[in-house]
C-alpha cells in the first residue's frame, strides 16, 4: 500500500527535524572552534581548513549511524517483547536531551570580555597529525542527541534510515562549515561564542518539539 499524505508529512517532518537538530548541534563550539584554532596552528588556508572539516564530519556521522543502527537493530530483535516502545523511548530520550540543553544553557556563565588571546604557537605536529587528529576527535564522538532520531524510525525501514543519515550530514557539514568559515573570514569568535549560547538553548527547544511531534503521531 503506498504512502499517505500524512505519512508523508510525518516523514517530511521528521528530515525536517533531523536537520535542524544536525545543524544546531553541529554549531556547537566543539564542532568548529578546534578547527579555527588549529588551522591558524598550522597555517592552513581556508580550503585545507574546510576539507578538514568535511573528513570529520563525514567520520562523526558514520559513527552515529553505526551506533544508531546497532540502537535500532537491538530493539527491533526484541520488538515482539516491546511492539511500541521504540518510537516513545525515543521522544523520551530527546525530551531529555531538549531539557538537558535547555537547563546548560540556562546556567551558562557570561564569557569575559578579556578572555585569553586566541593566538597559538607555531606548528608543533605534522599537517597529516593535526588534520587527522581533528578528524578522530569527531569519529570517536557519536552525535548523542541524533540517535534518538534514529530510534524514532526504528520501524520504517532501512530507506528512512538512509535518509535520516544523509539529513544529518548534510546538516552537520552545513553547520560545521558555516561557523568555521565565519571565523576564518574575521568574524568576531567572542560574539560566535556568545551565539552558542543561546544555540544551547535553541537546540533544546528543538529536541523537545521532536519529541513532543513524534509523542503525537503515535496510535
Amino acid at each position: 500500500m503506498s504512502p499517505t499524505v500524512a505519512e508523508h508529512g510525518i516523514l517530511l517532518s521528521l528530515l525536517g527535524g533531523g536537520f535542524v537538530a544536525a545543524f544546531l548541534h553541529a554549531a556547537l563550539p566543539t564542532h568548529w572552534l578546534p578547527f579555527v584554532l588549529v588551522g591558524r596552528a598550522q597555517g592552513w588556508d581556508l580550503t585545507r581548513t574546510l576539507v578538514a572539516v568535511a573528513a570529520a564530519a563525514f567520520a562523526h556521522i558514520i559513527s552515529t549511524a553505526v551506533v544508531g543502527g546497532l540502537i535500532v537493530a537491538a530493539g527491533l530483535a526484541l520488538d515482539q517483547w516491546v511492539a511500541g516502545l521504540m518510537p516513545h523511548l525515543s521522544a523520551a530520550l530527546l525530551l531529555l536531551f531538549g531539557a538537558f540543553y535547555l537547563i546548560r544553557a540556562a546556567a551558562r556563565r557570561p564569557v569575559a570580555a578579556d578572555g585569553p588571546a586566541m593566538d597559538l604557537a607555531e606548528p608543533g605536529v605534522s599537517h597529516a597529525a593535526a588534520f587527522w587528529g581533528l578528524v578522530a576527535m569527531l569519529a570517536i564522538s557519536p552525535g548523542e542527541v541524533l540517535l534518538p532520531i534514529y530510534m524514532s524510525s526504528a520501524q520504517e525501514g532501512l530507506g528512512v534510515l538512509a535518509l535520516l543519515t544523509l539529513v544529518f550530514l548534510a546538516g552537520t557539514l552545513l553547520g560545521m562549515g558555516v561557523f568555521t568559515a565565519l571565523a576564518r573570514a574575521g568574524a568576531s569568535l567572542l560574539r560566535l561564542e556568545r551565539w552558542a549560547r543561546y544555540e544551547g538553548a535553541i537546540l533544546g527547544l528543538a529536541l523537545i518539539g521532536l519529541g513532543l511531534l513524534i509523542l503525537t503521531h503515535q496510535h
